[in-house]
Order: C-alpha cells, then structure tokens, then sequence
C-alpha cells in the first residue's frame, strides 16, 4: 500500500502541468496541444497565424481575431485568438461549440427535410434597407420567390412567411414554422453599411450564437443573455449555416463575409434549425445592382439549394429525388 501511495504521489508531482488558462476570465487551450490530441499536425506558424491540417481538414487561426477559417470558409469565433511567445490558444468555448461540431460531425438521427419555411425579411411598413428607390423587402421578397421555386422543383414543402408586401410581426414568423413542424427555418435579409460602401460586399450567414457568448452582429447581445429555444438545436443551426455559406463562396464571385452569431428575434424562438441569411450588400456598387437582377437572384438562390441538399447530405440519407431536377449553372468565379 506503501509502495502504491509513493507511486501515486510522484505521479501527480512529476506528471506534465495541464497548459490550459483563463484569460479575461474565459477558459483557454493551446492550439498544439489540441491539434495533438486530435490528429491535427502544424503546418504552418508565424507570429500572427497558425495553420492546422490532417487529411479532411484545413484550419487557419489569426492571432487576436474574432474568425478562423475552415476549410476555406470563414466563421467566426465567440472570443479572439490569443498568441504569447508563439502559442497560440483559444476558447475552449469556441473549440466545443464552433470548431469540432464543423470538423467532427456530428451523428444526428436521420430525419428527411420534409418542410421548409422561407421568411422575406421586412415588408408593408417595414421597407428594411433602401438605397435610392430600391427596398430590401422588395428584394428579399424577390428572392424568397425564386428560392421557393427551386425547392420545390426539389423535392420539398415550401411554406413563406409572408407572399406579398405585408407586415408580419416577428415574433409570428417563426412561430409559422413552429406551427408546421417545419424542418428548417430560412429567414433573407440584404444587408447595407453606411461608411465605406465601395468596400463592403458578399454574404453572411447567420445562427443562434450559443449560451455563454457574444454575438457577432453589431448590436450583439452580451455573453450574459440566457439560453433560447433556438439552443436546442444549435449545432444543426451551425451546420447549416456553414454548408449555405460554403455554397456561396465556392459557387459565387462573392466575398466570404463568414458564418456569424446572433440572437436575432426571428432565430431565438425556432424550435428547428434556424438561419439568417444576408445575401449580399445594397450599398454596394456592383453587388447592389445584382442583387435586384432576376440571373443573379437565380444564382443566389441554386447556392442556397446546393448548401441545404449539402446539409442534408450530412444529416440524413439522401433521397433521390431531390436531385432529378436541372441544376441552375453558376458563374464562373474570377481568377484571382
């Protein structure tokens, strides 16, 4: 008994000291550390970036930033990279509710995407966003139309929130979906900046941000803000959200305005996989124009197809039919 006690102690005194930290009061890892302990090998570090890869996998850290980049799509982070001396560390939060549910999918029960609800941002009294005399209710209305069409030349059960130019409360609109069992919960949005406009473009993708964070929209409510319906189902919300902005960026000659967080009223209380998409900038010179453009509506509207087949994908068995119909083609992006 002796002898087990003497070894048992110079275990605990001898054995390596975790190098997990708190920092401004958050649980903190190093990224070597997980990367070991996960298959994952350095492929390259700097002083201001450290890239993470294994045979699926390519994941790309910044020093101080709100986003990583996996598999070459751009998602943003609860808390910021940190980096001292050249480790780099970050979130636990981030790790167990952003990065592995992305890497290491998850095994969900496979229900097939049955419903559908589409809900155009705005409407009636609500214009949304305008520039000049273009509304975002009218596009989002727009766009919510040609989705529509292709989803069910799909497969599937399409329910919108509203049909024509009308107000509709926002606690209402997901109650529509919750009232039909619906499977997923799409809410369109445009986006618009008022300070650079000549820069500002490209789509974001959002989801529930999870209990314990910060949202990443710019009137985001704070890591104190409690748990929400919509929590329940944050890691397909998350899922989704990745697959419909990795759509955009590899099918569109668009920027990668990443996957984000928010606790949007529209999102909180769907008690199914939820996402807000902002499908592009108004104020943008070009992209402004496309927008209201019925080719590139189309476009838009394949990618979100494509990211929701690719969800599915993941989540449940594929059915067949859902891909007899004649894909929309999409522009060729530019070379950079």
């Amino acid at each position: 008994m002796k002898v087990l006690f003497a070894f048992l102690l110079a275990v605990a005194l001898f054995a390596p000291a975790t190098r997990a930290a708190f920092i401004n009061g958050h649980a903190y890892q190093p990224l070597a550390d997980w990367a070991d302990a996960n298959g994952f090998r350095i492929a390259s570090r700097h002083s201001d970036e450290i890239i993470l890869t294994n045979r699926t996998a390519r994941l790309v850290f910044d020093k101080d930033s709100h986003t990583a980049e996996i598999n070459g799509v751009n998602v943003a982070l609860s808390f910021p990279v940190a980096s001292d001396k050249g480790q780099f560390s970050i979130a636990q939060l981030d790790l167990t509710k952003t990065v592995e549910p992305l890497i290491f999918a998850p095994k969900f029960s496979g229900k097939k995407i049955s419903t559908i609800v589409l809900d155009p941002g705005h409407g009636g009294k609500d214009p949304g966003n305008r520039v000049a005399d273009r509304s975002e209710k009218t596009a989002t209305l727009a766009l919510a139309q040609e989705l529509s069409s292709q989803l069910k030349a799909s497969g599937f059960k399409v329910i919108l929130t509203r049909k024509k130019d009308s107000f509709v409360e926002l606690p209402v609109r997901p109650d529509i979906a919750n009232r039909a069992n619906a499977d997923l919960f799409v809410s369109l949005h445009f986006n618009a900046t008022t300070s650079g406009k000549a820069d500002v473009s490209g789509p974001e993708t959002y989801c529930i941000t999870p209990v314990g964070a910060s949202s990443s929209n710019a009137q985001g409510e704070g890591a104190n803000y409690g748990a929400t319906t919509a929590n329940l189902s944050e890691k397909k919300s998350l899922l989704l959200a990745y697959q419909v902005q990795r759509a955009f960026v590899k099918n569109l000659d668009v920027e990668d305005r990443s996957v984000r967080r928010a606790r949007f009223a529209v999102l909180r209380d769907a008690e199914m996989p939820a996402i807000l998409i902002e499908s592009g900038y108004m104020t943008h010179p070009v992209e402004g124009k496309k927008i209201f453009d019925t080719a590139y509506r189309k476009q838009l509207a394949a990618a979100i197809v494509k990211g929701i087949l690719n969800y599915q994908k993941l989540t449940a068995p594929v059915d067949q039919s859902y891909t007899n119909s004649a894909p929309v083609k999409f522009s060729k992006k530019k070379k950079a």
